[in-house]
């Protein structure tokens, strides 16, 4: 009995390694040279990524967020003329704490020719108590804020996670979104920064010191 047993489980075992070699082989030949895989979810691929809402949209949007420096409302339509990087970020976000550095480097270096950086908590109610340790903590000079839920879902409804970055130009039209953090992130986003600078936009209210090489940038849909 015991050898029935053993020689029945054996079977089984090599009946196992026989179906499981031909799926290997079926997915190998759906990767062959020249062909295209098929996947049934969206890819978890960083940067850059256009939202499900078009740029029209986020632009002409009523919705804002509270400004934790004055508890005023604000809209991305009152930042006409300037460069803005919205950041949705969490206080217990490692990866956005390892971005905060970088957005206060550019707000330093970039705020004379126009760029505001905008820092916008995610992180639930029971993480706005913890916004004021994290402004000492890091030594943060750009804005932050709260932003309405309807914001939320504005620009997160496609893909939730954190950190995201928005870049808009002068006329608050889209010019990147930047999805998570790595290690290229920050000399990308600066390189987007500076070419939204350069362009002085129809609506600019504010003189620059451009260069004067004027760059196209791509609008993402």
């Amino acid at each position: 009995m015991r050898l029935k047993h053993v020689t029945f489980a054996a079977s089984l075992v090599l009946l196992l390694l026989l179906l499981a070699a031909c799926g290997g082989s079926e997915e190998s030949s759906n990767m062959s040279a020249g062909s295209t895989p098929v996947v049934t979810n969206a890819p978890r691929t960083a940067y850059p990524m256009p939202p499900v809402k078009s740029a029209a949209e986020l632009n002409r949007s009523p919705y804002g967020w509270t400004s934790l420096n004055d508890n005023r409302q604000q809209r991305l339509a009152n930042y006409a003329g300037h460069v803005v990087v919205l950041d949705f970020y969490a206080t217990w976000c490692q990866p956005c704490r390892e971005e905060v550095p970088h957005l206060i480097q550019l707000q330093k270096q970039y705020e004379a020719r126009g760029l505001r950086v905008v820092g916008l908590n995610v992180g639930g109610a029971e993480d706005q108590d913890k916004v004021p340790g994290f402004i000492k903590e890091f030594g943060i000079t750009y804005q932050l804020g709260f932003p309405d839920e309807q914001m939320i879902d504005l620009y997160l409804s496609d893909d939730d996670r954190i950190p995201q970055t928005f870049v808009f130009d002068r006329d608050g039209r889209l010019v990147k979104r930047f999805v998570s953090y790595g290690a290229d992130m920050p000399a990308e986003l600066e390189r987007t920064v500076q070419m939204a600078l350069a362009s002085e936009g129809k609506q600019a209210a504010i003189n620059t010191d451009a260069d004067s090489t004027k760059s196209v940038i791509a609008v993402s849909h």
